[in-house]
């Protein structure tokens, strides 16, 4: 089992940045593909930016170009960050950071507990 524990998120004016952090303890193999999702109100969870031990990334669509995935697999701690610039009122939601030891989906997914982003206009 994977241990997530994240920090960074905050309020922010619309145009600003904020950067999420994540580490993850536990079972290295299990935090084989890290990355976050974001659920705000009254929609589904949705993923926002995917990273494997490799470096190999994916990003949602709504955030390319303005979201940027990076990990650092030094000391024996997976950390994850989120640097998310360019925030729009669309954005606002809860982050989560997920990690799995296979392809990272609703289902494979670990989680951490969430940390709020408002972004506002």
């Amino acid at each position: 089992q994977v241990q997530l524990v994240e920090s960074g998120g905050g309020l922010v004016q619309a145009g600003g940045s904020l950067r999420l952090s994540c580490v993850a303890s536990g079972s290295i193999f299990s935090s084989n593909v890290m990355g976050w999702y974001r659920q705000a109100p009254g929609k589904q969870r949705e993923l926002v930016a995917s990273i494997t031990r490799g470096g190999i990334t994916n990003y949602a669509d709504s955030v390319k170009g303005r979201f940027t995935i990076s990990r650092d697999n030094a000391n024996a701690k997976d950390t994850i960050y989120l640097q998310m610039n360019m925030l729009k009122p669309d954005d606002t939601a809860v982050y989560y950071c997920a990690a799995s030891a296979i392809a990272l989906t609703m289902r494979t997914a670990s989680w951490g507990q969430g940390t709020q982003v408002t972004v506002a206009s």
